[in-house]
């Protein structure tokens, strides 16, 4: 039989940090499984890694159904083992509460919290079966210090927070790290125009967040980074 591979998979893998990241764990020499719902973006992605040591593949489909996390991930296990699972994709609206619509919380919910849980629970057997395996959850200082305009993105990420603190002591016995990482203010398109525009100085770099995402991850298996807050120097906008 054919042994598998050990890859990282990585969603929201088409722009801002899930694409820094997919470079930097390709420069590092990991086999990566890219995710978003962007077929064409994720591509691109993938060519400009252009390694050959190393396997790129790309799995565009939308996280919010699980049916289409779970049939993904069998294709996927064919042929790897997922030694790492980033959960990066995400998405927001800059609305007052009372105006926030239905359908726009509902996505917001199903992307960053449910999304992120369906990923995990698709790849966490194995993981417990190998005794081995790291999850990273890429929140937002908004969990933490909630800002207007953002309730929904903040309830979203607060939650995922609260599930990862339950799975990480769950999961210590079986030697899986789950690592959360609360980024401030970030150059990536989840911003409107505007906002890049006015406070683009002030941001942090999406490829210097995976750096930092790739030094926690690089550290000996004994130690466990559990929740990485970075900020820009001079503080949240």
């Amino acid at each position: 039989m054919k042994s598998k591979q050990n890859a990282v998979w990585i969603t929201g893998a088409s722009s801002g940090i899930g694409k820094s990241l997919s470079l930097e764990f390709a420069k590092n020499g990991k086999n990566l499984i890219l995710s978003s719902r962007k077929k064409d973006a994720l591509e691109k992605v993938k060519n400009e890694i252009n390694l050959e040591k190393i396997s790129v593949e790309t799995f565009p489909f939308n996280i919010t159904d699980s049916e289409e996390v779970d049939k993904n991930f069998k294709t996927i296990s064919k042929n790897y083992d997922i030694e790492c699972l980033i959960n990066n994709a995400g998405v927001t609206s800059f609305t007052l509460a009372q105006k926030d619509s239905v359908k726009q919380i509902k996505e917001i919910i199903d992307t960053n919290l449910l999304g992120s849980i369906y990923m995990i629970k698709t790849v966490l057997p194995g993981m417990i079966e190998r005794k081995k395996g790291t999850i990273i959850n890429i929140q937002s200082v908004a969990a933490k210090k909630v800002f207007t305009r953002s309730s929904a993105y903040a309830a979203s990420k607060a939650g995922l927070s609260a599930y990862s603190k339950a799975l990480r002591e769950e999961l210590r016995e079986y030697n899986i790290r789950v690592i959360d990482v609360f980024p401030g203010p970030t150059k990536t398109p989840i911003w409107p125009n505007d906002a890049l525009e006015k406070y683009s100085d002030r941001m942090m770099s999406p490829d210097e967040i995976a750096k930092f995402i790739y030094s926690a991850y690089a550290v000996n298996s004994n130690m466990v980074a559990e929740e990485l807050v970075i900020r820009p120097m001079k503080g949240d906008l």
